[in-house]
């Protein structure tokens, strides 16, 4: 009877590896790739936490703040800049690139696999960015 229960445990954490890896494998197509985004998507995930997402990047002094979902195989994100502009999936996506010119893929990749397990957990992975002083261009994500 405890082998049943083992097998049916890692039974659900192989799934649960296999979901995060397609969820990852969506988000590289959409963030790297250039894939497109779902508007419905970031109105049904994203848009009602825009307020929540100001007021933190104010508290915490980000210069910006993003957000990336993934439902059904599809993906939003959202950029908001501490000027309050807003830019929304693919604008999203290209304000990331014109803020990280040097490291926008890199980052990408090292922040992929995060968010892929976030989202896997129920979790909407948001990014607060404080940007160095200097040139902004080759900024890398620090994992201290």
């Amino acid at each position: 009877m405890p082998e049943t229960g083992r097998v049916g445990y890692l039974g659900r954490e192989m799934e649960s590896v296999m979901s995060a890896r397609k969820i990852e494998k969506v988000l590289r197509r959409a963030l790297i790739q250039g894939d497109e985004m779902r508007n419905s998507l970031y109105e049904y995930e994203l848009e009602n936490l825009l307020d929540e997402l100001k007021s933190s990047m104010t508290k915490d002094k980000d210069d910006f703040i993003f957000a990336v979902t993934e439902n059904s195989g599809y993906v939003a994100m959202m950029l908001a800049q501490k000027s309050g502009q807003v830019y929304i999936n693919e604008q999203a996506r290209k304000k990331l690139m014109s803020l990280w010119p040097v490291a926008y893929k890199s980052n990408m990749k090292k922040l992929i696999p995060v968010f892929s397990r976030q989202l896997n957990n129920g979790e909407i992975p948001i990014n607060g960015v404080k940007v160095a002083k200097g040139d902004a261009s080759t900024t890398d994500i620090d994992w201290e």
